[in-house]
């Protein structure tokens, strides 16, 4: 039992984001390594850029089987690309920077941002009151699904981006129902991505060249052969479903915006004169400061492949090395004033990828390592949300916006309730 207490997989369980800065406190300031244990097994914990650079090292690092196998599962699914490391993993890696990481694919998307969030604006103007959270999921889902070459109506679009985002919510609580449920939806959300892809194999379905249906139904391993219907259907859906995870990011931008009006009235401002909500400088750098300081997960894991030694520290091949994704994104050593919510430190950032400590979506290169292909999307869609905020017409309740950092993942409570003062609330029942 001392053995079981003693393994900070329980701390990670009951500190949730707080457990990284539980760990630093063993050691001295400013250390870049420290000593824990993860699942029975010894783990060497890292941060900043130098844990950045051993971590996405693929000759001593490797990703293969890291993840607690009720998080890969449940979240990314089963054969993903999240589990491979080396050649296998670059060549299918390559599929999802064609699909996703384009400038010409987040050209093809930001409209449908624009014209999903109008309709959100709209809803709330007209006496809506659903959350920035709730209307996120629905906007950004109907969005990339027909940008991926989905075929349903808008209302169907909507049910299946409330499922995925479902599994968002309670892949990281294998302890409560909402994670029965997340495996529930993800059983679901497996076997129509299958249909679709028969569909799309069998002729029923003719997506355009160049979207995520066609080029995963499509997707030839190195040996040449095609994907499982089944492994094809959860590669498309992992170019999808993180596009509607943003949504936890809009419900922490509710709050930001709610506590830091200054930037409201200036993206306001920016959004009025330039005459759209979409790529607006300021609104992408207060998009970039919400990515920093509220990342989706505090931590990941990776098996090292040699003795892995860092600041002093070492673990041995076959333990764990866990990047602190929260920690290194607020690490005192690589950003000034890393504790405080400022987006002007993202103003005239042109290569937000080039910061060695910024790692909300993973670090190192898209096209060879980990990075998430998604995150040029993520940011576009991120910014339209912001700059729709920002809207003087509607307000932010001050209810509901205190985060629970011991839940993972996590947001504001309400989800950031949004509201037209003055509007005439509508009928629940209509």
């Amino acid at each position: 039992m001392a053995s079981i207490l003693r393994d900070d997989t329980v701390g990670l369980l009951t500190r949730g984001y707080g457990l990284g800065a539980h760990l630093w406190d063993r050691t001295r300031d400013g250390a870049r390594a420290v000593p824990m244990r993860l699942l029975g097994r010894p783990a060497l914990f890292v941060r900043g850029a130098e844990g950045v650079a051993l971590f996405y090292d693929d000759e001593r690092i490797a990703r293969h089987g890291a993840m607690p196998g009720i998080v890969q599962r449940t979240l990314f699914g089963t054969g993903s690309v999240h589990s491979l490391d080396g050649a296998e993993h670059r060549h299918r890696k390559a599929t999802f920077v064609d699909v996703a990481y384009e400038d010409e694919q987040v050209r093809r998307l930001t409209p449908l941002f624009v014209r999903e969030w109008q309709h959100e604006l709209d809803d709330w103007l007209g006496g809506g009151t659903r959350s920035a959270y709730d209307a996120a999921v629905g906007a950004f889902g109907r969005a990339v699904m027909r940008w991926a070459g989905l075929p349903g109506t808008a209302a169907a679009r909507t049910r299946w981006s409330a499922r995925l985002a479902q599994i968002v919510d309670g892949f990281g609580v294998p302890y409560s129902p909402e994670y029965v449920l997340a495996a529930l939806n993800r059983a679901w959300s497996d076997r129509h991505a299958r249909r679709l892809v028969e569909a799309v194999r069998r002729g029923s379905l003719d997506p355009e060249p160049g979207t995520a249906l066609h080029e995963w139904a499509w997707h030839r391993d190195p040996a040449g052969r095609l994907l499982s219907a089944r492994l094809a259907g959860v590669e498309l859906q992992n170019s999808i479903r993180p596009m509607i995870a943003v949504a936890r990011f809009v419900a922490f931008a509710a709050k930001e915006l709610h506590d830091h009006p200054e930037w409201r009235d200036r993206i306001a401002t920016e959004t009025a004169e330039r005459g759209t909500t979409a790529d607006g400088p300021l609104a992408v750098a207060f998009a970039q400061e919400i990515r920093r300081t509220a990342p989706f997960v505090p931590m990941l894991p990776g098996w090292a492949l040699t003795d892995v030694e860092l600041d002093g520290e070492r673990v041995s091949a076959g333990g764990r090395v866990v990047l602190d994704i929260l920690g290194t994104d607020t690490d005192d050593r690589s950003w000034d004033h890393a504790d405080r919510f400022d987006p002007a430190r993202f103003v005239g950032v042109d290569d937000a990828e080039s910061l060695p400590a910024f790692v909300p979506h993973g670090g190192a290169e898209v096209a060879t390592g980990h990075r998430c292909p998604g995150e040029k999307l993520a940011i576009a869609g991120l910014a339209v949300a912001v700059a729709v905020l920002s809207d003087p017409r509607v307000r932010i309740d001050d209810a509901g916006l205190s985060v629970d950092r011991r839940r993972l993942p996590t947001k504001p409570a309400s989800g950031g309730r949004v509201r037209a003062p003055g509007a005439a609330s509508r009928c629940p029942f209509h």
